[in-house]
């Protein structure tokens, strides 16, 4: 008896969706700067007590759950995040390990200062030209990376200058930018449960003339 083989068609399976990892990427970001800002600010008699806190903060939220969500914008195809969020992952984690480094003692007090300068002042850089692509996202997403920018200029400018007075109102600028990433991620979370904006983020401020739209591809930066 001949036995009959039957090919049968491989059906494609369609990839489950990805929700979008702005929201907590924004959230990290936002609490981990507030926490630190605030010790910096010496907000309510934090200044005169170890952040230790921070530590934590800054290695499991700030940097690795901002650090996930990068690699999952990724997934999504969205350049821009997965290189903002991924990038400011690594930097709450370079941030921890320093100061669990002061912790045990095996990073110099003396040499806080000037490192934290040139940190600051490579952040800054990398922080400009990516507020100038903001402007391609929104209003809201622009503003945290301004208000960011602001911040990283004066503490670079307060560390150089082993100025504690500068470095409080980076604190305080530090403060400012945290509440415009929270809401930036409060709007995004709202959008993602509801398909449509409860709360306002604005328009992109740079979008391609009509003519540029039809010559040019559509910009991998998507919300």
């Amino acid at each position: 008896m001949a036995i009959e083989s039957s090919r049968v068609a491989a059906t494609p399976v369609a990839a489950p969706p990805v929700a979008d990892p702005a929201p907590l990427g924004l959230a990290a970001f936002a609490l981990t700067t507030f926490v630190l800002s605030a010790h910096n600010a010496s907000a309510f008699g934090f200044g005169s007590h170890v952040p230790f806190v921070v530590i934590g903060l800054a290695l499991f939220y700030g940097g690795l759950a901002q650090f996930m969500a990068g690699m999952w914008s990724f997934r999504r195809g969205n350049v821009f995040t997965a290189t903002a969020f991924s990038t400011y992952g690594a930097f709450w984690l370079a941030v921890g390990t320093l100061l669990a480094l002061v912790a045990f003692g095996k990073f110099p007090v003396g040499d806080i200062a000037v490192s934290l300068g040139w940190f600051f002042l490579g952040f800054l850089i990398f922080n400009t030209y990516m507020m100038f692509w903001a402007l391609r996202v929104n209003v809201a997403v622009f503003l945290v990376f301004l208000t960011l920018g602001i911040t990283e200029l004066v503490l670079m400018w307060g560390n150089f200058a082993g100025n504690m007075d500068i470095i409080h109102w980076g604190g305080w600028l530090g403060i400012i930018t945290a509440l415009v990433a929270w809401y930036t991620s409060a709007a995004d979370v709202i959008t993602g449960m509801r398909g449509r904006a409860y709360l306002p983020v604005g328009a992109p401020l740079w979008s391609e003339s009509p003519a540029m739209t039809t010559a040019t591809p559509a910009s991998p930066i998507r919300r």
